[in-house]
């Protein structure tokens, strides 16, 4: 058996319609900026119960949009240490300055990682729902935001359709960015989107996406860049935005399989999430009590033929080469470096059957004793 570490399964009629679509579209000669995207940023707007939306080519132009249309130039922002490399580039790419800061057993920033980290040069702090999980302090790290009049930002990249106290993902902060790449619960192959319920970066993004235009003809009053989407991958997106709670129900029931019977397997721990976060298990994420990663990820993948799924994240930020400059080494933020470096992720997506998560569970069992 062949278990791979992610799997993107369109049906016979998911297909017909969106070719059928792209058939339209490409006879129309419309390719980009039309009202398939239009559509897309309406509906997932409204799904989030948020106002605005606007779709882009990456969810790290998204948030790079959000950091120019709030105005921030050569600022101080908060990122937390566990992320990608997308979101502190989007912030240096804007022309701001980084700042990091630790995770908890969460894996997540909370408040007092973020008190840690906050001076009067602050502007903004991204918080970022890691593996699917809603922050789970993010309540009162948005007060905290609030009352030092600083932006909160959601890095909402892994969490379509995840939900907090029955608040969706993306509506907490003044703006969140989200990533539909072809990993994620749900994909448009390449995308991103913006999300606010203000008027005015709204506004602005719309600009910074189009190569900053604005006004009648072809004047530029923002440095924009080409930040578009385009109709194709609109209609991908749609087609799965469609399904996407079908698509969280299907990962929610594999992780409610993986909880009750991995519980007390010898050598792991997983992850505790409260009842009031709802993820939607883009990633299922447990943690080794005495084993090493890398040896049973390969003994995984040699012996069972089971892939396990990369991590979230292999090696935190402040310890990759491209940010040396800015003066972290080790030790510098031990929750973040500790946790990055002893937690897996297993295969969960979406048509996974019984037999094929039992079998995971069966040799994870074995290699754990």
């Amino acid at each position: 058996m062949k278990i791979p570490p992610v799997k993107i399964i369109f049906t016979e009629e998911e297909k017909k319609d969106i070719k059928d679509k792209i058939d339209e579209v490409l006879s129309s000669g419309f390719l980009s900026l039309g009202k398939y995207v239009r559509e897309f940023e309406d509906k997932f707007s409204s799904y989030t119960n948020t106002k605005y939306g606007t779709a882009t080519n990456s969810g790290t132009s998204a948030l790079e949009i959000i950091f120019r249309s709030l105005n921030l130039k050569n600022e101080e922002i908060i990122v937390p240490t566990n992320t990608f490399f997308a979101t502190p580039a989007a912030v240096l790419h804007s022309g701001n300055k980084v700042k990091f800061a630790d995770c908890d057993k969460s894996l997540c920033v909370n408040e007092k990682t973020i008190k840690q980290q906050i001076t009067d040069k602050t502007k903004a702090v991204v918080v970022v729902h890691i593996g699917g999980i809603v922050t789970p302090e993010i309540n009162q790290i948005k007060e905290l935001c609030e009352n030092k009049g600083i932006f909160l930002i959601e890095d909402a990249a892994h969490a379509q359709g995840s939900t907090l106290d029955d608040k969706k993902a993306g509506s907490f902060g003044d703006a969140a960015a989200f990533s539909f790449f072809a990993t994620k619960v749900m994909t448009s192959a390449e995308g991103g989107v913006v999300l606010t319920n203000n008027k005015e970066l709204y506004e602005n993004s719309l600009i910074y996406r189009n190569q900053g235009m604005s006004g009648p003809g072809n004047t530029h009053t923002k440095l924009g860049y080409n930040w578009r989407m385009s109709e194709l991958n609109a209609i991908v997106g749609l087609s799965q935005l469609g399904k996407l709670d079908n698509l969280i129900k299907e990962r929610r029931d594999i992780a409610k399989i993986y909880d009750e019977k991995i519980a007390n397997t010898q050598n792991l721990k997983l992850l505790k999430i409260n009842d009031n976060n709802k993820s939607n298990y883009y990633k299922y994420i447990c943690f080794l009590t005495n084993k090493k990663r890398k040896e049973l990820k390969d003994k995984m993948k040699q012996k069972y033929n089971i892939s396990l799924t990369g991590e979230v994240y292999e090696k935190p930020c402040h310890l990759q080469p491209i940010f040396d400059d800015l003066g972290y080494k080790e030790g510098d933020f031990q929750s973040a470096e500790q946790h990055c470096g002893d937690h897996i992720c297993l295969p969960i997506y979406p048509s996974m059957g019984e037999e094929e998560i039992n079998y995971v569970i069966k040799s994870l069992k074995v290699e754990l004793k």
